[in-house]
């Protein structure tokens, strides 16, 4: 049997191997899925929401706290709605732009330094991997093997030096719609009772504290906190921004509620 038959036998063996120990661990109840740590969806949708939901409370009970009829809450709060969705959704698409240009800036610049000076940036991949324990022969022979493919060795000195992955940067567009879609479901929640003609200020502020706390116990269950916890953080973090709203607008308003 030929150097080269024993070599290829020898790798598919390994690979059978990798494979039989990856699907026994699967079967035992190994996982690979990870929640979204990146931001791309969870931070604009519960920023906005909670954003929105927070907001309109406060400005309703404001509003309440010094006496303003219904009409001027609805007519308040749905504009706030409507300003602060474009807000929240204009901002996060801005935002998100230009992180993502300046990646692609440094990116461009990275793909420069590998056109110019090739035998640096291994080198430098080379100490990457020394750095995570590999002995100097493995490092450089892991850093020649990356380096082959221009894109891969692109890949692996950004995700090392920029801590991003260029090819999967968050979506700006999808970002701003979830912001401005968040935002108005949130600062709808308070306004429900009034444009439902229950003008009762006790009402609206008691759908919006039902909403702060199963909201949070929401994030809670996806960021794998514990879920109580994370709803009576949020409940009291919004509270507290109402409650001070209510009293700004009492003291304005000669203290009459609405």
């Amino acid at each position: 049997m030929s150097r080269w038959r024993i070599i290829q036998r020898v790798g598919e063996e390994m690979h059978e191997h990798r494979r039989a120990v990856r699907q026994a661990a699967l079967a035992a109840g190994w996982s690979h899925r990870h929640r979204d740590v990146s931001g791309g969806w969870l931070r604009p949708t519960v920023f906005g929401a909670v954003d929105g939901l927070v907001t309109n409370a406060s400005l309703i009970a404001g509003l309440g706290g010094g006496g303003a009829p219904a009409h001027t809450v609805v007519l308040t709060g749905v504009a706030a709605l409507v300003a602060g969705a474009f807000s929240m959704g204009t901002g996060e698409y801005v935002s998100v732009t230009n992180q993502n240009e300046l990646v692609h800036a440094e990116v461009a610049t990275e793909r420069t330094m590998h056109a110019r000076f090739p035998a640096a940036e291994q080198a430098e991949l080379a100490d990457t991997f020394i750095g995570y324990g590999a002995d100097p022969e493995t490092a450089a022979r892991m850093a020649a093997a990356v380096s082959q493919d221009p894109d891969t060795a692109l890949r692996v000195h950004t995700r090392e030096e920029l801590g991003v992955d260029p090819f999967e940067l968050p979506s700006a567009i999808f970002a701003g719609v979830s912001s401005l879609v968040a935002f108005s479901a949130g600062a709808l929640i308070p306004l429900l009772p009034y444009l439902a003609g229950v003008s009762v200020l006790a009402v609206a502020l008691g759908i919006a504290a039902v909403a702060l706390l199963t909201g949070g116990m929401v994030v809670g269950r996806l960021t794998g906190r514990p879920m109580l916890q994370s709803g009576l953080r949020q409940l009291v973090l919004g509270g507290v921004a109402v409650a001070v709203t209510f009293a700004v607008g009492s003291l304005i308003g000669g203290g009459h509620v609405a």
